[in-house]
């Protein structure tokens, strides 16, 4: 059973697309330009550009649109392309500053459920749309938004350590949608709660309890554990049946509409994992708990460099990273 789990995600479109990133990958890297490294001030390959300022951070990020997601559900597209990039700056530990945005459709008409889902996400998070590029007159429709923010302490892609115990926090108060992989607990939510929900993280931080993780994308729990790995230059055994999952999802089994491996693959609208040290992982849930979160530990990283599931028993090796890059993007321990 494990080893179908594991080739189904092995060939999943969400985590198989993280290649793509290996093109910029390659133009960026230190042997790019002919041997000359491509000047920038950022380590590359975290959910956010962090660039020292001050005693802080700037944070800057962008996310593109799946294209069948824009076309199928504008509105929602709208408000996820602003929601996806609150949740960069704060996996990083930071906190948003405001949005910009790109946007071409076919007509006015086109647009206007966009944006009704792009202001709508602005206020729920109370961060806002400064400025950004609009045309009504394209062949086509796409989506793009961008995000500034600012952090005091970072949690990062490249701090995961061998011995840490890994962390899925991920809100279970929502649904899946109908047709593409993503888990929304945010459009029915109070405002409130979504901002305080979300403080967790630089409060995580800022606390010294946490400062290697990233927030759950496209991709699920196992293409963001993935990607993890690679820029720490580690390994981890991932324990499947502890991943915390809907109801509907009782069993690594169908037993519903919503299967084990669509969980895993699933884009929440809220989930982080954190590679935490294991003196501090008492604390990191309880933090989560307080918030009616729902989180808990479900693996342990290691020195391999493959990420290993876990379940029933069984053990399967789902990727080598040494053997076979994802993205491309790795820090100086996997080097």
């Amino acid at each position: 059973m494990l080893a179908g789990i594991a080739a189904e995600l092995r060939g999943a479109l969400g985590i198989l697309a993280k290649r793509d990133v290996q093109i910029p990958a390659r133009h960026l890297s230190d042997k790019a330009g002919a041997g000359h490294a491509v000047d920038r001030p950022a380590a590359l390959g975290d959910d956010c550009a962090a660039i020292p300022d001050g005693d802080g951070y700037l944070l800057l990020a962008a996310e593109g649109i799946w294209p069948a997601f824009l076309e199928g559900d504008p509105r929602f597209a709208g408000y996820s392309a602003v929601m996806v990039n609150i949740s960069d700056i704060c996996a990083m530990g930071g906190r948003p500053i405001a949005v910009v945005d790109v946007v071409w459709g076919t007509s006015a008409g086109a647009l206007e459920p966009v944006w009704e889902g792009m202001v709508a996400a602005s206020r729920a998070y109370g961060v806002p749309i400064v400025g950004g590029h609009t045309s009504a007159r394209s062949p086509y429709n796409a989506l793009a938004v961008a995000i500034a923010g600012r952090a005091r302490r970072l949690i990062t892609s490249f701090a995961a350590r061998p011995g840490d115990v890994l962390v899925a926090a991920i809100d279970l108060r929502g649904t899946m949608h109908a047709e593409h992989p993503f888990w929304n607990a945010s459009t029915g939510a109070d405002p409130a709660r979504l901002r305080g929900d979300l403080e967790i993280l630089p409060a995580l931080a800022e606390a010294g309890l946490c400062d290697a993780g990233k927030d759950i994308s496209m991709g699920g729990v196992v293409g963001t554990l993935l990607m993890l790995l690679e820029t720490s230059g580690a390994g981890a055994v991932l324990d499947l049946e502890a991943v915390p999952r809907p109801r509907e999802v009782r069993e690594l089994r169908d037993l519903c509409d919503l299967s084990i491996t669509r969980w895993l693959l699933a884009f929440p609208s809220y989930g982080f994992l954190l590679s935490v040290r294991p003196e501090a992982a008492g604390e990191v849930l309880a933090a989560f708990a307080r918030r009616g979160i729902a989180s808990a530990a479900v693996g342990t990283v290691d020195g391999s460099r493959r990420l290993t599931l876990e379940a029933g028993g069984e053990r399967q090796t789902l990727w080598d990273l040494a053997a076979e890059p994802l993205t491309g993007f790795a820090g100086e321990r996997a080097r």
